[in-house]
């Protein structure tokens, strides 16, 4: 049995999907696009059903890539239940797509979630009677703290096994029903998974999207619709589309009005809190607040780690000799085992691993999204394009998804700009740098004086190209979904989850880089390498030894701070790069070319043209951002600002 999970955004669709699949699950394109769905298996009261979480959706009529594809699922795919989830403390906006989801006649179930948030607002639903006029079944539902998922799911099974058609609720204008039923009534040879009905509707809104893959098969039906089309916008002044989505909001409008009640309206903490959070002076205050709290946790919990750990692996690595021989190949390839081994356990996850409980503890108390509108009003004034503060945001975890987020945008020149700028976000991979060179060796405030100075670069780099190459950028819509207190089990599977990239895919490559240099250093090697990097190396006044590390930093950006040590044959970097040295480093790292993955989500997204422009361009600007950040810790160490 397949069951489709839609909803709108921040109606809480990922969360239950998460919880009933544990973060376990496959992801997939839709055919010939990369739009992705995730899909996984779901055990309910001894039956498996497939859950499919399709791309969150306003209606099914958007114009974004990602929106459209949902139509095309629901039209090419047998699903035998929809699963519509509806954020309870936005009743009318939910039922738009209820209402649109009914018109498609298959068997439906509808999980009216955020009930909590709806009780704090004073609202009151009485499902029954919202069961009774939609006639499907209506659920309470809160997915973050788990409850009444279990009934939710068992409604799912008998609704799919039972098959039953679901009928909607014609709309108020006779004119606008009369041309459906009249349409209805010639798609008998459209062979597709829906009522004729729902087909007539769908037809008049955009019958492109449904025809195109026949485009002359149903020529005839397609100048047929077309002639429905112009009759409808003659009658109503307005094309199909217009007039079903008013009259589709007018329903939920009436339907909202018969079933909600609200209570007296009252302040409560969450509009207190937004008061504060949002306010366009203290809000950034307080930003800046967290941003030094969360750097301040992170390196003091991976600075106490990385200490003892990179101390126990030296004495393991320098004491190995004694069994294997100095110097013999079997030790150069042991110590370069453990050497990767080392990086991983002791550099990596001590700040990876707090980095992403914190990120995800912001992501789901409600945090980011108001990061994202601070950082917005605060970007738009240095030209950087609104819509990007979403990629900008993913960046912080993996500048991958930040990439593939840039599909929603419609534009091309906006998505190449969107692409662009969340490349250059420092990605949870960069952390091992910041954390592990800078922070560990320089202290805390240095690493956020980084962060800083990477948020500059970036609004200076986005306006220069809104500038010199883009139209003028649009503003950003961004719903803000009210606070929640995230569960630890959700936070911990949530920072695993992100966190198994690096386990499974990273540190195999960490460990076979740290072996091919310890074979490179032996053979004499790693000088030709070094030589390949000199230009950068020398213009940055750093030592050639680096030159190995920021070519495997192409690779994961985690080797370049992790070879760093074995590059320079030392075990405290101190020994071997001066603070100066360390800041550029860091720096070059933070902006130079993306990883493979990157590099790899780009050629998708874009092509390959725009991939190679992306990626000259981060070497500028990485050269420049070092070369400046050099100069000014030249300029302000005398001065005692720094150290």
């Amino acid at each position: 049995m397949r069951v489709a999970l839609i909803g709108q955004p921040n109606c809480g669709k990922s969360t239950l999907f998460n919880q009933v699949a544990g973060y376990k699950a496959d992801t997939g394109n839709f055919p010939g696009t990369t739009v992705t769905f995730t899909e996984s298996s779901v055990k309910v009261i001894g039956e498996t059903i497939d859950l499919v979480d399709l791309p969150g959706t306003y209606s099914l009529t958007a114009s974004n890539l990602a929106e459209k594809e949902v139509i095309r699922y629901l039209s090419s795919n047998h699903v035998d239940v929809i699963l519509n989830l509806v954020d309870a403390s936005h009743l009318v906006q939910g039922l738009d797509l209820t209402l649109e989801l009914l018109e498609l006649g298959k068997p439906l179930v509808v999980g009216m979630n955020m009930m909590d948030e709806a009780a704090r607002m004073g609202i009151t639903i009485d499902g029954p009677h919202l069961q009774q006029i939609l006639g499907v079944p209506v659920l309470p539902l809160i997915a973050s703290k788990g409850r009444g998922i279990k009934q939710l799911f068992t409604t799912v099974l008998d609704a799919g096994s039972n098959g039953k058609v679901v009928n909607r609720i014609p709309y108020k204008n006779q004119q606008v029903e009369g041309i459906i039923l009249e349409l209805s009534k010639n798609l008998q040879d459209l062979n597709l998974d829906w009522n004729r009905e729902a087909l007539a509707i769908r037809l008049l809104e955009d019958g492109s999207e449904l025809l195109n893959d026949s485009e002359s098969e149903h020529q005839e039906l397609k100048e047929e619709v077309e002639i429905y089309i112009r009759q409808v916008t003659e009658q109503q002044g307005k094309t199909p589309g217009w007039v079903f989505s008013e009259e589709r909001h007018f329903l939920a409008q009436e339907l909202t009005k018969q079933v909600m009640t609200r209570g007296e309206e009252r302040v409560t903490w969450q509009t207190r809190a937004d008061d504060i959070l949002l306010h366009p002076f203290w809000g950034y205050v307080i930003l800046l607040g967290i941003l030094w709290a969360f750097f301040q946790a992170v390196y003091l919990t991976g600075s106490a780690i990385e200490g003892p750990l990179i101390s126990l692996f030296d004495g393991l690595i320098a004491n190995l000799g004694k069994y294997t021989g100095v110097g013999s190949f079997l030790t150069d390839i042991l110590t370069g085992i453990l050497q990767g081994i080392a990086g991983g356990v002791a550099i990596v996850l001590p700040y990876l691993m707090p980095f992403l409980l914190g990120m995800g503890f912001l992501e789901d108390v409600g945090y980011l999204p108001r990061l994202a509108f601070l950082m917005d009003s605060l970007m738009q004034k240095m030209g950087l394009h609104g819509k990007a503060i979403v990629p900008f945001i993913l960046g912080y975890g993996c500048n991958v998804p930040a990439v593939m987020a840039t599909r929603t945008l419609e534009d091309r020149r906006d998505r190449f700009l969107a692409a662009t700028l969340s490349v250059m976000v420092p990605c949870a991979a960069r952390i091992a740098v910041i954390f592990g060179l800078v922070a560990f060796y320089l202290g805390s405030k240095i690493a956020l004086l980084i962060y800083i100075f990477n948020i500059i670069v970036i609004a200076l780099t986005g306006r220069i190209l809104s500038w010199r190459i883009l139209k003028k950028s649009p503003g950003l819509i961004l719903e803000v979904p009210p606070y929640r207190m995230p569960t630890l089990r959700t936070m911990l599977n949530k920072t695993w989850f992100r966190a198994k990239e690096f386990v499974i895919e990273a540190w195999p490559i960490l460990i076979a880089g740290s072996i091919f240099l310890e074979l490179a250093n032996r053979y004499n090697f790693a000088g030709f390498l070094n030589l390949l990097a000199r230009p950068f190396t020398w213009v940055l006044g750093l030592p050639s030894a680096v030159g190995v590390p920021l070519i495997f930093g192409v690779l994961r950006k985690e080797l370049s701070m992790i070879m760093l040590r074995q590059a320079l044959n030392v075990t405290d970097i101190s020994q071997a790069l001066t603070p100066e040295q360390m800041i550029t480093f860091t720096i070059f790292v933070v902006f130079y070319i993306p990883c493979l993955a990157t590099l790899a989500a780009l050629r998708k997204e874009l092509n390959t043209r725009d991939m190679l422009i992306i990626a000259a361009l981060t070497v500028v600007v990485a050269m420049a951002t070092a070369l400046v950040g050099r100069g000014l810790v030249i300029l302000l160490t005398p001065l005692g600002i720094l150290f």
